[in-house]
């Protein structure tokens, strides 16, 4: 009996840049990016997202056979809040993978599907038929940990699951909110070069600067918070040198809110 194509041996991994949660409700160029990157994915058993809205001080894993909706964000419109993704979770998924990170990680039922993760699925997936775990990231620890615990999760690939990053690459409110304010949403330097940096840094493979990009001027402009960054460090540890890059959406929204998605396919032989 051959394998179904819908369950590939080996899933592509995914950073996404996800923005505003309107875009869950929005027509707008950046859920149309979705929605194009939704045809060229395979279907996979389970998805685990990394996103940058579970930031905690320990690494956990949802533990829910179906996790809430949260809205964790105020000030937008009512049809916003009455968004829900009501995707099932995986409990021996989750527990399969605290076992794979390490005696530190925990399993918990007091969060659920934050807007990181269902503001992007809810057009990746819009069936919400897909199981979906969450990751938590430590706020605790530095980038090296990160991308080790990023390594962990490669071999949930070849168990057809599709690991999702959730951040952006540059992420600096206050300075897009004082944009807006102004009217003036061009791009800054700072953003540009940040942004074109990670690039080709994932491009080349080149672990050293992801590692420090936090501490560069940079680095520092684009994220006052390492939130958003660090999803990056998770998918880009759960690949190897035979993945192809790629970028299928890029640009910036607000002016600096760098809203590339890098996903990285399997390449090569095994």
């Amino acid at each position: 009996m051959t394998t179904q194509a819908s369950t590939p041996l080996r899933q592509p991994v995914l950073f996404l840049g996800h923005g505003s949660p309107m875009n869950a409700i929005e027509d707008n160029r950046w859920s149309r990016a979705f929605i194009s990157l939704a045809a060229e994915l395979p279907r996979p058993r389970a998805i685990l997202s990394i996103s940058a809205h579970w930031f905690i001080a320990e690494t956990a894993l949802t533990d829910d056979v179906r996790p809430k909706t949260i809205h964790d964000f105020g000030g937008f419109p009512p049809e916003l809040y009455a968004m829900q993704y009501p995707a099932p979770g995986d409990r021996s998924l989750a527990a399969h993978v605290a076992q794979e990170l390490g005696p530190d990680a925990q399993l918990l039922t007091d969060w659920g599907l934050d807007h990181g993760t269902w503001s992007v699925l809810c057009h990746l997936f819009p069936r919400a038929d897909v199981p979906v775990v969450q990751l938590a990231i430590d706020s605790l620890k530095q980038p090296a940990e990160h991308l080790a615990l990023g390594r962990k999760l490669r071999s949930l690939r070849d168990e057809g699951v599709l690991i999702l990053g959730s951040g952006n690459i540059t992420h600096n409110l206050k300075h897009a909110f004082q944009s807006m304010h102004r009217g003036d949403t061009t791009t800054p330097e700072w953003a540009s070069r940040f942004d074109s940096d990670i690039a080709n840094a994932i491009k080349q493979r080149d672990d050293k600067f992801l590692l420090r990009a936090l501490s560069t001027p940079d680095g520092r402009l684009a994220h006052p918070s390492a939130d958003h960054y660090l999803p990056l460090l998770y998918s880009y540890g759960a690949t190897d040198e035979k993945d192809i890059a790629r970028y299928p959406i890029q640009g910036f929204d607000f002016g600096s809110l760098s809203m590339r998605a890098a996903l990285w396919a399997p390449g090569g032989d095994d």
